[in-house]
């Protein structure tokens, strides 16, 4: 008799509901999986089988790291309806860069540098706040940024706030600056 291999999700969701009501830490769940993607496996737990696994931000008694599940019935979860064409579509717009910290497709992260950039495609108004599937309201997100910006919608710095930065830099990173933006940008250099 053979047995099925227990994927990250299952492992999980069976030690979830064998600690209802408790409050498991980031470190234990990375444990039970064995895989860096773990917090992806636990969005899809909540958005794909409606599991509602609270985090620091659904309640101010959780720290960042912490997650429990109160309840073992899920509820009804959105369903998954990008099409391919409309992913292409967003990563190209996007110029397969995380819209949240710059990272590039394929590149080491710059927070994470062991770890190569693979984006995503993520909600600007999540779906559990009204938001929709259309591209309008997709972006690129690179997987350190999706594991902490569950309904989470940063500002893209003006003009104005990135003049600053790069002021406040040193003449080395200026000339970095530099240097990327005519990498970028070929025609105008």
């Amino acid at each position: 008799m053979t047995r099925k291999k227990q994927g990250a999700r299952d492992k999980l969701r069976e030690y979830f509901l064998r600690n209802i009501g408790k409050v498991l830490k980031s470190d234990e769940l990375r444990n039970i999986t064995g895989i860096s993607e773990w917090a992806r496996r636990i969005r899809e737990l909540r958005n794909e089988e409606g599991y509602q696994i609270l985090t620091h931000n659904d309640r101010s008694d959780l720290k960042p790291g912490e997650y429990i599940l109160e309840n073992p019935k899920p509820q009804p979860a959105f369903s998954r309806e990008i099409s391919k064409e409309t992913r292409a579509y967003v990563l190209d717009r996007n110029g397969f860069t995380c819209q949240m910290c710059g990272a590039v497709a394929g590149e080491p992260h710059p927070y994470d540098p062991t770890r190569k950039t693979r984006l995503h495609i993520g909600h600007i108004i999540d779906k559990s706040m009204g938001g929709t599937d259309d591209a309008s309201n997709l972006r690129a997100i690179c997987s350190v940024c999706n594991e902490g910006a569950s309904n989470l919608t940063l500002d893209r710095p003006s003009y104005e706030k990135l003049l600053i930065q790069v002021r406040r830099a040193t003449g080395a990173d200026q000339l970095k600056v530099l240097e990327w933006l005519k990498k970028k940008f070929p025609d105008l250099a």
